[in-house]
């Protein structure tokens, strides 16, 4: 074969991890029933630390069944705990459930119903004592029944200010009980909900700022959930590197603004994920490498783990491809062609301020009209890198 790459294997130095409702999933959706049977928790530990995968995160209800008592509680946690030790994973992350029971039906944080309300940041409170006890650094937040199908069934000013009440409770909660965890909001436009708070990165940022404990709070973007409101996932990314609060990432595939597919990582948009894969290289992300998607409905077990390993080698190839390129003379070439690096000089010069500006000698915008930008040699040479061609 032609220009063959050697694909490393996975190791846990990539920092790979799975949430255990991803290859747990029994593939049930709003038109069908389950295509495959309930899987043990420990059984997905084995299985993914055998294709060398590092970590795994969880949802409350994954591994508790909601309404267990105490005893069954224990018992569980227990086994859960050796299933850990016996593979080496580590649990990177937690969630709380606060969508599949009935109870959440018109939302948690923000459900207008306050017992509800106090409910639902019990059953967090109680999960994130779990996290921190297994060490998980990050609790994510994915607000998925939070928000409305309706103009008049929820004031969203006020839906804002219980969403901060519930951050700020939690945020002093971790503080004062001494847990090392930070939050990390997933945003998502839509679905369950019609409409979903905080529905895109740039909602999620400006969000935390509001907080009492800013710094706790970061986010966790999704692939699937930026392109579904029509954006460009990398750049959600960039940004979030920006403000310094790309605390996590979920990645996995989807074809364009339509309902959440959740596709294995690089089997949707493949360049939105080369792009994707280049930000995080270049922004220097170092925490786990989180795979939020879920395994066909058409697949039986065995397909689950095809999917799963399949997740982990296309991060790899767009690794290895993502390098390719920017080691790449002819593309470091086109870049200064394209004066790529010249944005990062400021625009002022040292002492300058706008009354230099003002009298300054500039070109004629006519001769600066006139200038090629580069760019479609440059996004040419990035393509025929993914197309495996150079």
């Amino acid at each position: 074969m032609s220009h063959h790459i050697d694909i490393p294997a996975p190791t846990p130095e990539d920092k790979f991890s799975f949430g255990l409702w991803t290859v747990g999933w029994q593939a049930r959706d709003p038109f069908g029933d389950a295509t495959r049977p309930a899987m043990d928790t420990v059984h997905a530990l084995e299985k993914l630390a055998a294709l060398g995968a590092y970590g795994v995160n969880f949802h409350d209800d994954d591994v508790i069944p909601f309404g267990s008592d105490e005893a069954t509680r224990d018992a569980i946690i227990r086994r859960f705990k050796q299933g850990l030790a016996d593979t080496g994973l580590a649990v990177t992350t937690a969630t709380t459930n606060l969508f599949t029971h009935p109870v959440f039906k018109a939302g948690a944080f923000t459900n207008n119903d306050r017992d509800i309300r106090r409910f639902a940041l019990r059953k967090v409170m109680r999960n994130i004592d779990l996290a921190a006890e297994l060490g998980a650094q990050v609790y994510v937040a994915w607000g998925g029944r939070e928000g409305a199908e309706y103009g008049a069934s929820q004031d969203t000013r006020v839906a804002l200010d219980r969403m901060k009440e519930a951050f700020d409770l939690l945020g002093e909660y971790v503080t004062e009980q001494g847990h090392d965890l930070r939050f990390a909001i997933e945003p998502k436009p839509n679905e369950p909900r019609g409409d979903i708070l905080l529905p895109t990165v740039g909602h999620a940022l400006a969000f935390i700022e509001r907080l009492e404990r800013p710094e706790l709070v970061g986010v966790n973007p999704e692939i699937g959930h930026e392109e579904m409101a029509g954006l460009n996932a990398a750049a959600g990314y960039a940004q979030a590197l920006w403000h310094g609060k790309l605390f996590h990432i979920d990645l996995n595939g989807q074809n364009g603004p339509k309902y959440d597919q959740d596709l294995r990582f690089g089997a949707g948009n493949v360049r939105g994920a080369f792009w994707v894969v280049d930000t995080l290289l270049a922004g220097g992300y170092d925490g786990p490498v989180h795979f939020d998607y879920k395994p066909a409905r058409t697949e039986d077990e065995e397909g689950v783990w095809v999917s799963a390993e399949a997740c982990m080698r296309n991060y790899l190839v767009l690794r290895e491809k993502v390098r390719a390129f920017r080691a790449d003379p002819e593309v470091q070439e086109a870049l200064e062609v394209a004066r790529v690096s010249e944005l990062a000089v400021p625009t002022l010069g040292g002492g300058e301020g706008w009354k230099e500006l003002l009298e300054a000698d500039l070109p004629d915008p006519e001769a600066l009209a006139v200038r090629g930008a580069g760019f479609e040699r440059l996004d040419q040479l990035a393509l025929e890198h993914l197309y495996g061609v150079r």
